[in-house]
């Protein structure tokens, strides 16, 4: 199953996003797999030569039959094997076709488009042995809109994400199928009707494609965008339930933050529901103890305790991603400089499946602080005057009085999508397997956190729309004109689709608020105007 639609072959006067190796951010990860901006390798003469240096070593060492792994020799286990130098590029073909073995759906084309991003940055360093022109050709790829059918299924994490990036591999050769065109074709017919040749792999450069840490890199290049939204949506949402439950101020004051206890995630979502809640006429503040209540909940209050973990798991996961956009991981790498060879295991995902376990648990703790948001606005013991449920007041009198159950039903999917991304929390770094006959004897798992990471992400984007509308319900029962900067969001809202008068499903409104959330346009300008990072 597809998704989402593929990419659209990019303009011709696109931005720009050159690939050389060292500078690929995730923001550029991010435009490319999913706005189809333009990519180009990089012309520089030094990148240039050490890729024509790399590729020369593999040469010269096939040519004299020296043992080199995986270009003389096997693979993993069988590494013990000679292979004559008139078989090495038989060889890796050989390598693509074994591991043509992936199960589950197709990953979203954005999945993929990171991923050969990513692969052609890594090799675009001039360590993996490989011609321009095969970096060139993945880029190639992405410009034409040609995008590589890749089950999501069957990455261990170490020796790189061989079975994923034997897909991307295959469709460089011409081989196995691809979606273009808004259809899934063979990957031979696609090339041809974008004027493209397909390449016959040279010595070491199938083991330099699938060797590597590519797709888990794009599957998390693509979380951190995302979760970074999700943040940011947290702030919006504890922002509006402070309005629409009459709650304080006080414990967003940036004493509380930046000088009591000044973690810099804290920081910035104190700092961002404080924003938000500028000339507010909902929210109350005064001196300690003043007003309806001393305190109000954990789930109010301590809010920037917990969406502050995400924004600083956000910033540190956002580092250990972009170097490993920014590496090579593949094996052997080829130091052209002083002309040696060295085996190693930079493929191994270690660094991005930590990240991603650290990033989900952070996420599906942000989900359930939404979730018990939700459950004090929609229950009439804590919702300060709230109708229970949220269902909308009828005249005394009104025979449809009673009738009514208003947001019950989407709490209760709240609360199920909330217990589901939590269950996911379990790390997949504790996981590890042998494998491949014990060659592979400790993996990562680093694609599985990821993919498993980007499940969670989704169910916490509902959990958070699914909240964001029972708000807007509420401020519309208390009046929207009396919000502060977070009218802005309702406003965008109720543009999009009205309030609950009566009851009637809603599922549409949550497909319609979710797609407002992805798109970017639910939450436009708002990190400007609330310094959200």
């Amino acid at each position: 199953m597809i998704s989402r639609h593929d990419a659209a072959p990019a303009p011709a006067d696109a931005v720009l996003v050159v690939v050389d190796g060292e500078h690929l951010t995730i923001d550029e990860v991010v435009t490319v797999a999913r706005h189809a901006t333009r990519t180009a390798l990089s012309d520089l003469p030094p990148i240039r030569h050490a890729l024509r240096r790399s590729r020369d070593q593999v040469r010269a060492l096939t040519d004299e039959e020296t043992p080199l792994y995986g270009v003389t020799t096997g693979f993993g286990d069988s590494s013990d094997r000679r292979i004559s130098a008139g078989h090495a590029r038989e060889l890796q073909a050989r390598l693509i076709r074994f591991l043509g073995c992936g199960t589950g759906d197709a990953v979203p084309p954005e999945v993929a488009r990171a991923a050969t991003l990513i692969r052609a940055n890594n090799l675009a360093r001039g360590h993996s042995g490989v011609r321009p022109e095969l970096i060139e050709l993945l880029l190639d790829l992405l410009n034409s809109g040609i995008t590589p059918l890749i089950p999501a299924e069957g990455s261990v994490g170490a020796s790189g994400d061989l079975v994923p990036l034997s897909y991307l591999a295959a469709a460089v050769t011409g081989e196995r199928k691809v979606l273009y065109r808004g259809a899934v074709r063979p990957a031979a017919r696609a090339l041809e009707e974008a004027g493209l040749r397909p390449l016959t792999l040279e010595p070491k450069e199938g083991l330099a494609l699938v060797n590597g840490t590519a797709y888990m890199t794009g599957l998390a290049a693509l979380a951190v965008a995302d979760a970074r939204r999700l943040a940011l949506l947290s702030d919006v949402t504890t922002a509006l339930t402070v309005e629409v439950l009459r709650g304080l101020t006080d414990p967003f004051d940036a004493f509380v933050h930046d000088v009591a206890k000044p973690h810099p995630g804290q920081v910035t979502s104190a700092a961002n529901v404080r924003a938000l809640l500028r000339s507010s006429g909902l929210s109350t503040s005064g001196p300690f103890g003043s007003g309806r209540t001393i305190q109000d909940k954990y789930s109010i209050r301590c809010a920037p305790h917990f969406t502050g973990v995400l924004w600083d798991t956000v910033s540190w996961v956002s580092r250990w991603v972009t170097i490993e956009i920014n590496s090579s991981t593949d094996n052997p790498l080829f130091d052209h400089v002083r002309g040696e060879v060295w085996a190693g295991g930079n493929f191994a995902g270690g660094h991005v499946a930590l990240a991603m376990d650290t990033l989900r648990t952070a996420v599906a703790s942000v989900a359930d602080l939404m979730d018990r948001q939700l459950a004090l606005v929609v229950d009439d013991k804590f919702s300060q005057g709230l109708p229970p449920n949220l269902v909308f007041p009828l005249p005394e009198g009104h025979p449809g009085q009673g009738l009514d159950h208003g947001f019950k039903g989407m709490q209760l999917v709240c609360s199920s999508l909330t217990a589901e991304a939590l269950s996911s929390a379990m790390p997949l770094t504790a996981f590890s397997r042998s494998t491949e006959c014990h060659n592979q004897d400790k993996v990562s798992m680093g694609a599985t956190a990821a993919r498993r990471t980007r499940d969670v992400l989704a169910l916490a984007e509902k959990v958070g729309v699914i909240h964001l509308l029972a708000l807007c319900q509420a401020a519309d029962l208390r009046g929207p004109h009396r919000l502060g900067t977070t009218g802005l969001v309702h406003g965008r809202v109720r543009a999009a689709v009205p309030g609950v008068v009566t009851d009637r499903p809603m599922d549409e409104d949550v497909e319609t608020v979710l797609e407002m959330l992805r798109s970017g346009a639910l939450l436009a300008g708002l990190d400007e105007i609330a310094g959200g990072r």
